[in-house]
């Protein structure tokens, strides 16, 4: 974290990517995503986040089908919590940590 960049917005490019996951994960990915003209760090990280949150909305959607579903998901919930810290921790380090399947989703959306 030496070498911390500054974006196109002004901000470091860990905090900015930290922010892409925090507070409405969806949102300011769709945000930073849009408005980062520079970064690929940060723009990885705004598509990871919205490429999470259709992926945790399907799955919610399929969840409600059924009451066994209903009742997963507050466990759901709750993963769903840990995953977005430990993903705002991960790109505050600097970290371009890649989610199985939506990472890799999100790499080639960015390249």
């Amino acid at each position: 974290m030496d070498n911390v960049k500054k974006t196109s917005l002004g901000l470091d490019e860990n905090i900015e990517a930290a922010l892409c996951y925090f507070p409405f994960p969806l949102i300011t990915g769709i945000l930073f995503f849009v408005l980062e003209k520079d970064s690929k760090f940060v723009k990885f990280h705004a598509m990871q986040s919205i490429a999470m949150c259709i992926a945790l909305i399907v799955i919610d959607m399929i969840l409600v089908i059924t009451i066994v579903g209903m009742l997963l998901l507050p466990l759901v919930g709750l993963v769903a919590f840990i995953l977005i810290i430990f993903l705002v921790y991960k790109a505050y380090k600097g970290e371009k940590y890649k989610l199985p399947v939506i990472g890799d989703f999100a790499e080639k959306q960015v390249a």
